[in-house]
This record gives structure tokens, sequence and C-alpha cells, in this order.
């Protein structure tokens, strides 16, 4: 099993982003992003702070993605 990175909110968008998702929203701190295919996930956008592992891992539950699809995405950037 892969282990997870720790990456900012601004660093998980633009992975978002590439991956087809827009920003549909936001409500205080979380932004809401859909995909054309009706995925969609939160991502919250505290300032100064990482994204930890366990939510990373929700959020790709959320984009029906595995650990290693998003590793590969990542690495592209």
């Amino acid at each position: 099993m892969t282990k997870l990175p720790v990456l900012t909110a601004a660093q998980l968008v633009k992975i978002l982003r590439r991956l087809g998702f827009d920003f549909l929203r936001q409500k205080g701190s979380h932004a809401f992003f859909r995909h054309l295919d009706g995925r969609a996930t939160v991502v919250p956008m505290h300032h100064g702070e990482d994204l930890g592992r366990g939510l990373l891992r929700a959020i790709l539950r959320d984009i029906e993605m595995t650990v290693e699809q998003f590793e590969a995405v990542r690495k592209d950037l």
C-alpha cells in the first residue's frame, strides 16, 4: 500500500482541476468541486494548514480514484 503525501489545499486543488473538476461554490473555508460525470468533493481551504492523510484518502474515495492513480497524476505535475 502506497503512503499518501501530505499536501496543502492549493496543491490538491491544482490536481483536481487537472483531473477535470470545476470549482462549484464555496461556503466559509470549504470549496466544493464537481466533475462533469457527477463526482464531487469538498476541500477545506484553511490557510497555512496541510491536509492530513486520512482526509486525503476520504477525498480520493469521493472522487473514486485509487492512491496509485492519484500518485501517477501528481507526479505529472
